[in-house]
């Protein structure tokens, strides 16, 4: 089991590549037809969507790997790489191809019902938040391990509910520009925590240049 630092370091990771907040415009957009009542259920079927990804992810995800034969160092530095790549964007204030393309957000205007797709997967538990979560998962085999990086993962998809269901005011009172820093802000954590994902793959994968510094 790891540290509790580690945890409140994976709780904050997680929360910025999530990224509720700067979601929420894209929430409103896709509810906008809908009552109140059915924006809220909207809300929820999306967060239980989430957090049903991402614990596939925990439990499943380092399986996958191996069935592929992708060892983890590999799947490290990838991740680190497309984790790099989404938090430019977010520093960027605009929404990464990693997440949606422009075809899928013109599709998904269409849908009746958006909360699994696109909202839930790809717009929140995106393959940024999957490779966090298989990265994290592979540091230790204890089940208390897994236990933690679960409340972690139920902590993540509740402030993701809460704040799709205060999308509106939250946006009303921050306005765009509040949303910018805020999405600019948590793109400067996924940008570290891309790094250090792909430095750690590197070092594994090419032990001489852990001793090169």
């Amino acid at each position: 089991m790891q540290e509790w630092s580690e945890y409140l370091k994976f709780l904050v990771g997680l929360i910025a590549i999530l990224n509720p907040l700067g979601i929420s415009p894209v929430f409103i957009n896709l509810t906008q037809q809908q009552s109140i009542a059915e924006r809220r259920q909207t809300a929820l079927h999306a967060a239980v969507s989430v957090g049903v990804v991402l614990l596939i992810a925990l439990l499943a995800g380092e399986l996958v790997l191996s069935v592929f034969g992708i060892s983890i160092s590999s799947f490290r530095v990838g991740g680190g790489i497309l984790i790099l790549l989404m938090a430019i964007s977010m520093m960027q204030a605009t929404m990464s191809p990693a997440r949606q393309t422009p075809e899928e957000a013109r599709e998904s205007v269409l849908k009746e019902s958006v909360a699994v797709v696109p909202l839930a997967i790809p717009l929140v538990a995106g393959p940024g938040a999957i490779s966090t979560v298989i990265l994290y998962a592979n540091r230790s085999d204890s089940p208390m391990h897994y236990v933690m990086l679960a409340v972690v993962i139920a902590a993540g998809t509740t402030l993701v509910w809460l704040t799709f269901r205060a999308a509106e005011p939250l946006a009303n009172r921050l306005g765009r520009t509040g949303i910018n820093v805020v999405t600019r802000i948590m793109g400067l954590i996924m940008a570290a925590i891309g790094v250090e994902f792909m430095a750690n793959g590197l070092r594994v994968l090419f032990p001489g240049m852990a001793g090169a510094g």
